[in-house]
């Protein structure tokens, strides 16, 4: 089934970014609001300590499961939120390569943004998504 998500470009803005900057959803879609994806296994032990791309790659695939929980595929997600441990912008873009790939040309808006610190122990990488879809 097609996504209901349109994303929408703005040739007036900077072709740097690799996202759309803006998207919409038709008016009957209905929203999902993912809790932020986070690096953990099934018994809740934080995964991939201290490697900022495998946190990554365990956030794609938690959001992944929560969306097909829902009802919905990432081609549903709207936007996303990425937060990562870190004050290095290397960190930073070595995440966002894990997700943007992650999306295959898919690209939502999105923000990426280094915190101080996540609410596990050694969490480095948590993705925050919404995504709509019509029933």
């Amino acid at each position: 089934m097609p996504s209901s998500v349109e994303l929408i470009r703005a040739s007036t803005l900077a072709s740097v970014a690799e996202y759309a900057y803006a998207a919409t959803a038709p008016k009957d879609a209905r929203l999902i609001f993912l809790a932020g994806a986070c690096p953990l296994s099934e018994d809740g032990t934080t995964v991939a300590v201290g490697d900022y791309a495998g946190q990554a790659a365990a956030c794609v695939e938690t959001m992944t499961r929560a969306l097909e929980a829902a009802g919905a595929t990432i081609e549903d997600v709207i936007s996303t939120r990425v937060l990562v441990a870190s004050s290095n912008q290397a960190d930073l873009v070595a995440v966002w390569e894990i997700v943007r790939d992650a999306f295959d040309g898919h690209d939502v808006p999105s923000t990426l943004m280094g915190v101080t610190v996540l609410g596990y122990d050694d969490q480095l990488v948590e993705l925050e998504s919404v995504a709509a879809v019509v029933d």
